[in-house]
């Protein structure tokens, strides 16, 4: 099988880069520097057997170029935030346009507002210049400046406002929903033969876009939600049969709740999307639940939003459920979780105190950490690297511990999620003590009391 676009890392270039350019770098960085994909030997092997080829495959390095493809006298940029509000975005704000201005010397940066809906007149969202002292000090603050948005947009009206104000590179900050609008930009900016180059930096806290070790926000997500764990422990364990419910972000995969699990280690069941579990039987998370509070009288369970969508009696969501990026509206887990362990409880008989923590938007409007605010800063000025030297349809990953280009269309082909399998999530399990897994064998012996639990659950 030839390679195909899973792995296809070729990045797209708007044409020739001929113009010497005005950023001094001790070292600049050509397009034929790589790192790895695959990082051992045996797994490197089998990938070239996998897609017929002897060359191993990599990304391209990000990093100043000695020559770029725009004139920086005569450029125009834009800056848009879209999708939910996470750490750092202000952080990358303040990386873009005091990179394009004092390193660059770009002078008109434009701030698209409300997302891709700035980009579209009817909405009446009026462009913003931006400027140095404009964002000084907007990454000690949480949120946009920006402000955001859901929702695909025309694409053609997009490309058409670009025309109107002459821009030659937009930098869209953003998830995979911001990834497939950029896709469908860079789409109609080819079929109109335009040089306007569209560069993304990966926003998500779930820290689930593929091809990147990290995305900015993802560490303060879960330091914050490791706090709110530890919260959930003190309430817990001030009560006798107390239980602390923690519902967290993660809509596919279950990074955040994992991580702040184990950085915590207060919690003593992590539920995650990849991972399928029961509610009752013998094996089931109920039945585990009862044996820990009856053994140490407290127990803190931690439930990752897309986690237990089976459990409802309709599915995840309803057949045309979803919000206005294309995500399936999930159903909520956490009060769900909280009536089902109440209800059983009190079938069982057993006095119990429950606390529900919700934490998510808290989270979302955070500061970033020091860390996150650091790693969203250093994403903004390789976006205008890549930028200026005229790339497009492209995000600046981070592999092997190299910032790089990868391209827009590789995001979406695979998901990136939590390996049940792997040595991380074998790390959660030990370290919270639940059961390697709390699914029932059908032919396990259920007492009667179960058997009416089940009838009562079904």
């Amino acid at each position: 099988m030839s390679t195909s676009a899973l792995n296809d890392f070729t990045v797209q270039n708007l044409g020739s880069p001929t113009v010497p350019s005005p950023y001094k770098a001790s070292r600049y960085v050509s397009d034929e520097e790589r790192t790895l994909y695959q990082t051992t030997v045996l797994s490197s092997e089998e990938n070239n057997q996998r897609h017929e080829t002897t060359a191993p495959l990599g990304f391209e390095l990000a990093g100043p170029r000695k020559h770029i493809y725009f004139d920086p006298t005569k450029t125009r940029c834009g800056i848009v935030t879209c999708g939910g509000l996470c750490p750092g975005l202000n952080g990358v704000i303040r990386a873009i346009v005091h990179q394009l201005y004092y390193q660059y010397g770009v002078r008109i940066i434009y701030g698209f507002q409300y997302g891709f809906e700035g980009l579209v007149p009817r909405y009446g969202h009026e462009a913003i210049m931006l400027d140095p002292n404009m964002v000084s000090r907007i990454h000690q603050h949480g949120g946009t400046i920006l402000a955001s948005s859901r929702g695909p947009q025309s694409a053609t009206e997009m490309v058409d406002a670009l025309e109107r104000l002459n821009i030659q590179v937009l930098f869209c900050i953003g998830g995979d929903g911001t990834f497939r609008g950029a896709c469908d930009l860079t789409t109609e900016i080819g079929n109109r033969n335009l040089k306007i180059g569209v560069v993304a930096v990966p926003k998500t806290i779930d820290n689930d876009i593929s091809f990147t070790a990290r995305t900015f926000g993802f560490e303060t997500a879960y330091s914050a939600a490791a706090a709110a764990i530890r919260g959930a422990h003190v309430e817990a364990a001030g009560a006798s049969n107390g239980i602390g419910l923690v519902k967290l972000m993660g809509r596919h995969a279950g990074f955040i709740a994992a991580h702040a699990a184990l950085a915590n280690g207060d919690a003593n069941f992590v539920l995650v999307p990849e991972v399928n579990f029961e509610l009752v039987g013998a094996n089931g998370l109920l039945t585990h639940l009862y044996r820990r509070l009856k053994a140490r009288r407290h127990a803190v369970v931690v439930v990752a939003e897309g986690a237990g969508q089976h459990l409802f009696d309709d599915g995840p969501a309803g057949s045309s459920a979803t919000d206005p990026s294309g995500n399936v509206r999930l159903k909520d887990v956490g009060i769900l979780m909280r009536e089902r362990i109440s209800e059983y409880f009190r079938l069982m008989k057993v006095s119990f105190t429950l606390k529900y923590i919700d934490p998510s938007y808290l989270i979302r409007s955070s500061p970033a950490t020091a860390s996150d605010s650091l790693f969203a800063g250093i994403l903004g000025q390789m976006a205008v690297h890549a930028g200026m030297a005229g790339k497009t349809a492209v995000f600046v990953g981070y592999w092997n511990d190299h910032f790089t280009h990868v391209p827009l269309k590789a995001a979406g082909s695979v998901p990136k999620k939590l390996d049940p399998e792997g040595n991380f999530w074998q790390s959660v399990v030990e370290c919270t003590g639940q059961p390697q897994n709390m699914v029932n064998n059908r032919a396990e012996f259920l007492d009667d009391q179960e058997a009416t639990l089940m009838e009562s659950f079904a």
